[in-house]
C-alpha cells in the first residue's frame, strides 16, 4: 500500500467525497484502496467491471459507491459529481492501449479527450470542487532522444499520444482559464499487483515464468522506459493531493531511476527471480517510442520521492502473478 505522505495531509480526507474515474482498473484499484483506508467516501462511475480485476478480488466494490457512468455522456457526469457532492476527483479513466488507438483512433481520442474534458467541465461547474488530479503520461512528450522535462512541448504524433497530449493540455487550460485547482501527472511505465494486460512487458513476462509460454516481444528488445512500481504511484497522487495549493496549475513527472530497455528488463527479472525467460523478438511494433525516461527533480523538490526498488517491486509483482495465475482455469 501507499505510505500515508503526513498525519495532517491525510486527516483531509477522511468523510471527504471523492470521484476515480477508471477506478476499477490497474492503477485505479490501488488509489481506491488506499483512499478507503484513510477514510474517505469513494465514488466510481465505471461501465463494466472484470470478476478477474485487482478491484474485484480485492472485493472494492463493496466498500465505494459505484456509479454506472460513460465519461463521454456529459449529463451524466455532471449527475454523478452533483449527486455526491464531490470534493476531490482523480481522474484516471483512459483508453490506454498504444495497439487500440491505432486500430480504433476514434474511440481513443473521444474516450481521452472528450471525456477528460467532460469531468473538467462538470468540475467547473460545481462550486464545492477543490482539487481535480488528471493523469497523463510520458507518451504526451512524443519522440525524444534526452530526458523529458515538464517544461517540454508536448509532440505526440499518433493517435495514442495525441489523444493524451490533447487531454494534458485541456487540464491545464481549465486552470489557465477558470482557476480550476488542476493538477497533471505524467507517469513513466506503471508495474505491479493487478495489471492484467498480458501485452504490457512486466504482465508479459510474469506470464511466461509461470506458463513457460515464450514471450512475444513487439519491439527490437531496445527501446526503452522508465518502471514506476504501482505504490508508488499512489503514493504520488496523494502527495499532490495534499499539497494541491501549491501544485495546482502544474504538471508533474513522477517515475523511477529505473530505466531499461526491453532485454534489459528481462534479464534483470530473470536475475532478481533466478527464473529462465525464454522471448521471441518480433519487431513488429506500431506507431511506439523508442526511447522515453522521465526526470522527476520537479516533485522532488516538493517532497515526494519513489520508495519501493525494482527489485522489491519485480518480487511483491511475481508473488501476485503466482497466486492470481494459479487460480485461474487453464493455467
Amino acid at each position: 500500500m501507499a505510505r500515508t505522505p503526513t498525519v495532517e495531509g491525510m486527516e483531509r480526507l477522511k468523510g471527504k467525497n471523492i470521484l476515480v474515474t477508471g477506478g476499477t482498473g490497474f492503477v485505479g484499484s490501488h488509489l481506491v484502496e488506499a483512499l478507503l483506508k484513510e477514510g474517505a467516501r469513494v465514488i466510481v462511475p465505471y461501465r463494466s467491471s472484470d470478476p478477474r480485476s485487482y478491484f474485484a478480488t480485492q472485493k472494492l466494490g463493496g466498500k465505494v459507491i459505484m456509479a454506472v457512468c460513460d465519461l463521454k455522456d456529459f449529463h451524466r457526469v455532471c449527475e454523478v459529481v452533483t449527486k455526491y457532492e464531490i470534493e476531490y476527483i482523480f481522474h484516471l479513466a483512459a483508453q490506454a492501449i498504444v495497439t487500440t488507438a491505432y486500430y480504433d483512433p476514434v474511440e481513443t481520442i473521444a474516450s481521452n479527450v472528450l471525456g477528460t474534458t467532460h469531468v473538467l467541465e462538470a468540475a467547473r461547474l460545481y462550486p464545492t470542487i477543490k482539487g481535480v488530479l488528471v493523469a497523463s503520461s510520458d507518451k504526451a512528450y512524443g519522440k525524444n532522444n534526452r530526458a523529458y522535462r515538464e517544461d517540454d512541448a508536448l509532440r505526440g504524433t499518433h493517435p495514442y499520444e495525441v489523444s493524451k497530449a490533447a487531454a494534458d493540455m485541456a487540464a491545464l487550460a481549465y486552470f489557465h482559464t477558470y482557476s480550476l485547482p488542476v493538477v497533471v501527472t505524467r507517469f513513466g511505465n506503471i508495474y505491479g499487483p493487478g495489471d492484467l494486460n498480458f501485452n504490457r512487458i512486466v504482465p508479459g513476462i510474469m506470464k511466461t515464468i509461470l506458463t513457460r509460454e515464450p514471450l512475444m516481444l513487439r519491439s527490437d528488445g531496445t527501446y526503452k522506459r522508465d518502471y514506476v512500481y504501482v505504490e508508488d504511484v499512489v503514493s504520488a497522487y496523494l502527495f499532490l493531493l495534499q499539497h494541491i495549493s501549491v501544485a495546482k496549475g502544474q504538471a508533474f513527472n513522477i517515475s523511477s531511476d529505473t530505466n531499461l530497455g526491453v532485454v534489459e528488463l528481462i534479464k534483470k527479472t530473470e536475475s532478481i527471480l533466478s527464473k529462465k525467460i525464454a522471448y521471441v523478438i518480433q519487431n513488429s511494433a506500431i506507431n511506439e517510442i523508442p526511447y522515453q525516461h522521465l526526470e522527476y527533480g520537479k516533485i522532488k523538490k516538493l517532497g515526494w520521492r519513489p520508495h519501493v526498488s525494482v527489485r522489491t517491486g519485480l518480487r511483491q509483482t511475481y508473488s501476485w502473478y503466482r497466486k492470481f495465475l494459479s487460480s485461474q482455469p487453464g493455467y
